[in-house]
């Protein structure tokens, strides 16, 4: 009986041991700075009754104009061009049943966003509204095994960039690239506490090895970008203490949430209000609200 006993604390104790270290992100890679102490404005300022549509040009100018820095999705398209925009499924932004992925360059012309004026813009449109301007969270929609092509396709676009960014994923893989062919760039690794409404698509297993940020042992992120309504998950809870994980909060539709997770230490990607003290530093911008 206490050999039993002994057994099971030291299989106890052994999880304990192995899931601390999965969740482990990497440590002290330069640049988080340059990033830190600015609010993201989700997909540009988007504001469709003003004109702007969601990763619009005319969303990132305004981000980019007031001061902000900005979130913004990336697919592979079928000619390699990296288009901006949130869903592979082009219908609900645009109202045609199209993939994106599916399409090249010279289609999007033919893919208004909301019902606008404007296309959906390339990532070099959104490079040009950013040079010498605020950061850049660029997340990459990785789709159909395309991962490492996807990663490789952005960062070619990025190599001679003058601007400061970041880049993060849903998908483990796209993380695992940039560890072994672009390990100076800050990388992070998106998640939320997925259940029956929310699925990785990568099935069940995936799902709850997302949720308790267990794939960071296999892409060791900079940061965690986390929805900020899961932000008492347990593993993001220990995450914070255990190794003073630099977290991302997505998306923020209020002021006072936002001050809130500032207070804690957390970066802000807000979208449907328009912050003060758009570009300050944490604790300059809560002196000056």
């Amino acid at each position: 009986m206490v050999y039993w006993l002994i057994g099971i604390a030291a299989a106890l104790v052994l999880a304990l041991v192995l899931w601390c270290l999965a969740i482990k992100p990497r440590r002290g890679q330069p640049g988080w700075e340059a990033l830190d102490g600015v609010r993201y404005a989700h997909r540009g300022l988007h504001d469709v009754d003003a004109g702007r549509p969601e990763n619009s040009r005319s969303a990132f100018r305004a981000a980019a104009e007031a001061g902000f820095g900005a979130e913004l999705d990336v697919h592979l398209m079928a000619d390699g061009a990296l288009a901006v925009v949130h869903d592979s499924d082009l219908k609900r932004v645009c109202g045609k049943i199209a993939r994106i992925e599916d399409l090249r360059r010279e289609d999007l012309a033919d893919y208004p966003l909301l019902g606008s004026g404007e296309s959906i813009p390339l990532l070099e449109d959104v490079l040009a509204v950013f040079q010498d301007r605020g950061p850049l969270i660029i997340e990459l929609k990785a789709a159909r095994g395309n991962a490492a092509v996807l990663t490789d396709a952005v960062m070619e676009r990025l190599k001679d960039w003058k601007g400061t960014y970041c880049l993060e994923s849903f998908h483990p893989a796209v993380l695992v690239r940039l560890r072994k062919a672009w390990p100076a760039v800050l990388r992070g690794q998106l998640s939320q506490r997925f259940g029956p409404g929310d699925r990785t698509g990568m099935g069940r297993p995936a799902d709850w090895a997302m949720t308790h940020l267990l794939v960071c042992a296999l892409g060791r992120p900079d940061f965690v970008a986390y929805d900020h309504r899961n932000a008492d998950e347990p593993s993001l809870r220990l995450a914070r203490r255990l190794w003073h994980v630099h977290e991302v909060y997505w998306t923020v539709r209020d002021r006072q949430t936002m001050l809130r997770l500032e207070e804690q230490g957390g970066t802000v990607i807000f979208e449907r209000f328009v912050p003060e003290g758009p570009a300050a530093a944490r604790r300059e911008g809560r002196r000056s609200e």
